[in-house]
């Protein structure tokens, strides 16, 4: 078990940094892997998760096929997405984001966001977050879904927010 400090353990700080090495340093072949059954469902596409010992960050593959957009959510998570191929537009806190490879976005915590693939193939994203270092404070990596999606509804939802385009 890892040692848990507190408040008045601020002296036992240690003056270096230690290395822990950990029994897993690659994941290879995260997509033949396969992918996460229920957060693909959630999400309403193939998600795939990298499962390497990080305290602090996730990363994920995830895809679109043609036509196909992801789940509107949110989460008290930052999120950066690195398309690795495909086209298309994210809509992110009321703003149409466009996209295609090579580009990254950054989605900020807890804003209203779902990806559209318009591009003629699938279109691929890497996303990194910082959801396990929140998950590792105390249960503070929230997120939200909404099983409805489009313009209209994301607009009225902003609006009601206070956000304008």
């Amino acid at each position: 078990m890892t040692d848990r400090y507190h408040s008045a353990d601020f002296d036992k700080t240690p003056p270096r940094p230690r290395v822990v090495m950990p029994e897993r340093l690659a994941h290879p072949a995260v997509e033949a892997a396969g992918q996460h059954g229920d957060y693909s469902k959630a999400r309403r596409h193939p998600v795939f998760f990298v499962d390497l010992p990080s305290h602090a960050i996730s990363m994920t593959i995830g895809w679109l096929d043609v036509g196909q957009s992801s789940n509107r959510h949110r989460h008290t998570y930052e999120t950066i997405l690195y398309v690795l191929e495909g086209e298309g537009y994210s809509y992110v806190g009321g703003r149409r984001v466009e996209w295609k490879a090579g580009d990254a976005v950054y989605v900020p915590v807890w804003a209203w966001h779902n990806h559209v693939n318009t591009g003629t193939g699938r279109a691929r994203y890497l996303a990194c977050e910082n959801a396990p270092m929140l998950q590792n404070m105390g249960g503070v990596a929230l997120r939200e879904e909404v099983p409805a999606r489009g313009d209209q509804l994301f607009d009225r939802d902003h609006e009601a927010e206070g956000g304008a385009r």
